[in-house]
């Protein structure tokens, strides 16, 4: 399993993405987390935002198609994405290779 992140400007966008991902069957699960302050350097300043994170539970296989459906449909110029694999239980390997396979 991968999970794939990224942080949205609000619960309407992440929602929109999710809905796309999982649509397309890039993704089993996605999960929107609302209240994220974030605080970054953008453009030789210091920013303060708040975000929505959203993660997704996909395959490794399907990480790139899913990594380029974010950049596609982001409103950010940059959106940082970043995944990592994880180890998992044979059920949820199962379930994940049947909803993303």
């Amino acid at each position: 399993m991968i999970h794939v992140t990224t942080t949205c400007p609000d619960t309407d966008t992440a929602r929109a993405i999710a809905r796309a991902a999982l649509g397309r069957r890039l993704a089993a699960c996605a999960n929107i987390l609302p209240g994220v302050i974030s605080l970054f350097h953008w453009q030789g300043r210091i920013e303060e935002e708040a975000e929505v994170q959203l993660s997704f539970k996909t395959r490794a296989a399907q990480g790139p198609a899913l990594v380029a459906l974010i950049e596609e449909l982001h409103p950010y110029d940059l959106p940082v994405i970043h995944w990592e694999e994880l180890a998992t239980t044979p059920g949820a390997t199962a379930w994940l290779d049947t909803e993303t396979g």
